[in-house]
């Protein structure tokens, strides 16, 4: 992230290119599979644009002929054909309309689809990088910005380059010489409409950056409220919310001086265009070398003819924001994910057994910006040192035996969990389930054997049947029923209005984070799986729900392999082997007993939390 005079500079805040020929080609490829609805919607503007002759061409024949001559039924043809074409033109405007925000909305639909179909393949690095907020952003706002550029943009410019030629093609071809003299304003156009997208172009990125920074403000404030009134901020907030909400007016406020000047320039040599054919043509009237038909005719194109030149210079802006906001969802997409499915997939032994084995695991986390893993040099410990989360980790979990990990605070627990799970990808050595790389096994196949129980629980909004279910085809009515009894959390269920079909608010917000956790634990073991990981998963419930999930765990983890990342060392006694992690290495490794006998790590350990378990109760 760089930084600007105002404030932090990200990549929402960059304007780009007004026109970017790269860009502009991925962007019509949205277009293909509607291309005959394109091609119908251009024939439209380019008939409509045809017609804007028609008007200025009656009234020239009317003038110069039917009213000389005093032919009522020349006149009476010339009104409805200009009639007719008035009503051709609505239709057209109609039709036109209808199909262009057809094309532009199922262009977005695709796109939409395209987005969060790529967000579900990209990895959990990805994520920890990109705020929500910013990925949020790229499937709506992004995405409409472009909705505008291809229904009031793309197609519709075609329609004023068409009037434009049209109708200087007819001034010609009607009276050269006054054509041109009409044109002599173009160049004063021309100044205008480029000082007025210099302009637009600053007014418009003030506008995107203190945007950006009133939903940065919002996102945090809002996320924290209860922070915000325990510490009596309300009032300091709503002033700072004020001052960045009066910049965001000023910018606008700005921008719309800029289209309140831009306009009336246009019109004032609109009209002076008009003065122009006033003066010259009739001076050629007089003389005889002009008829007052074309004159009205000059005056009729004239005004139609700046119109087309307003709406290109405000189309300017909606091509400007679709640029920008091309550039940030080609980003998007081109990113590609470091957790890849295997080229040549490996096939896993059935039934799965469950033997998982880290061989010399290296692993540290990357920097936002850093792609390539670490060189051999520096992963030998030559050159630069490097802060590794796991160094050299080796262990095996046989089938259906117990592991515990511990440690203290930030020694890899999780990580180990996660490198299972191949959310991440270690920098060296390898994870192995039944003897097969987990590098080699889909990643829908590697996930399926294995049900995760997180210490920070996400529960979606919907029912709690839809969240034990997760629409998966083996959960069936009698399994999600067998493995709630078995966890114990029906009758926390039964018991609220709706039972089951009851919607349990944002993340869960009708259930205490016990009752949470519970449900978390019929989640995971309603698929069946071979393979159990707990990570922290009895850390925030309170103690009678910790010996309802403890009881309903023996019986669980019977002929199961398990894995179970504990900080409270009592839930761990009965585990078939305890790892202790310090500095992302495996210190020890034995039962409850033998640890304490060994008076290393774990004892320390399990003297401190026993010391301070004593301390809370006393």
């Amino acid at each position: 992230m760089q930084t600007s005079p105002d404030g932090p500079y990200r990549e929402e805040d960059a304007l780009g290119k007004a026109y970017d020929a790269r860009l502009m080609r991925r962007l019509l490829a949205y277009v293909g599979p509607y291309r005959k609805q394109v091609v119908a919607a251009v024939a439209m503007l380019i008939a409509a644009s045809g017609l804007e002759l028609v008007g200025p061409g009656i009234t020239k024949l009317a003038i110069d002929n039917a009213f000389p001559n005093q032919d009522t039924s020349l006149l009476a043809l010339l009104a409805g054909a200009y009639v007719l074409s008035l009503v051709l033109s609505a239709g057209l405007s109609y039709a036109n309309t209808i199909l262009t925000t057809w094309i532009g909305q199922s262009v977005m639909k695709d796109l939409r689809g395209q987005i969060f179909s790529h967000l579900q393949g990209l990895d959990t690095a990805y994520f920890d990088r990109n705020p929500v907020g910013r990925l949020m952003t790229r499937v709506t706002s992004d995405v409409e910005v472009l909705n505008e550029m291809f229904t009031s943009g793309v197609v519709t410019i075609f329609g004023d380059v068409f009037t434009l030629l049209f109708i200087m093609a007819a001034m010609l071809i009607m009276d050269w010489r006054l054509a041109l003299v009409t044109f002599t304003v173009l160049p004063l156009v021309t100044v205008a409409a480029w000082l007025f997208r210099v302009r637009v172009r600053q007014a418009y990125r003030d506008i995107r950056v203190r945007l950006a920074r009133i939903n940065a403000f919002l996102q945090e404030r809002i996320s924290g409220m209860s922070v915000v009134q325990l510490f009596r901020q309300e009032e300091p907030t709503r002033d700072r919310f004020r001052d960045i909400n009066d910049d965001y007016l000023e910018a606008h406020l700005r921008s719309i001086t800029y289209y309140a000047l831009f306009f009336p320039v246009i019109s004032f040599l609109s009209s002076l265009a008009l003065a122009l054919i006033i003066w010259y043509g009739g001076s050629a009237a007089l003389r005889g070398a002009v008829t007052l038909g074309t004159i009205a005719a000059f005056l009729q194109y004239a005004q139609r003819f700046f119109r087309p030149i307003q709406d290109l210079s405000e189309k300017y802006n909606v091509l400007q924001g679709a640029m920008a906001s091309s550039e940030r969802i080609f980003r998007l997409l081109d990113e590609e994910p470091t957790i890849r499915e295997p080229q040549a997939p490996a096939v896993l032994p059935t039934p799965v057994r469950g033997r998982i084995a880290f061989e010399d695991v290296w692993f540290r986390y990357l920097e936002p910006d850093e792609e390539a893993p670490p060189t051999p040099g520096a992963l030998e410990g030559e050159g630069p040192r490097r802060e590794w989360v796991l160094e050299g980790v080796d262990f095996t979990v046989e089938p259906g035996q117990r592991v515990a990990i511990v440690g203290p605070t930030g020694e890899g627990k999780t990580t180990i969990i996660n490198l299972l799970m191949r959310f991440y990808e270690p920098q060296k050595g390898r994870i192995t389930l039944d003897g097969v790389d987990v590098r080699e096994i889909p990643l829908a196949t590697l996930r399926s054997q294995m049900g995760l129980v997180l210490q920070d629980i996400y529960l979606f909004s919907g029912s709690a049947a839809h969240n034990v279910r997760l629409d998966r085809p083996g959960v069936t009515e009698e399994r999600l029923e067998a493995a709630a009894r078995r966890v114990g959390v029906e009758r926390h269920i039964e018991r609220l209005e709706g039972g089951w079909d009851r919607p349990l608010g944002e993340r869960g917000s009708h259930l205490s984070v016990g009752e949470r956790q519970l449900l978390s634990f019929a989640r995971a073991l309603a698929g069946d799986p071979p393979i159990l990981l707990l990570d922290e998963a009895t850390s925030s419930v309170d103690s009678e729900i910790e010996a309802q999930i403890e009881v309903a765990l023996e019986e669980l983890m019977e002929n199961r392999t398990s894995v179970v990342v504990a900080h409270r060392l009592s839930t761990i006694r009965n585990a078939d082997a305890i790892l202790v992690l310090h500095h992302g290495k495996i210190r020890e490794a034995g039962t409850h007993e033998e640890l304490l006998e060994r008076g290393g790590l774990y004892a320390r350990l399990h003297r401190l939390q026993f010391a301070s378990a004593q301390t809370t109760a006393a």
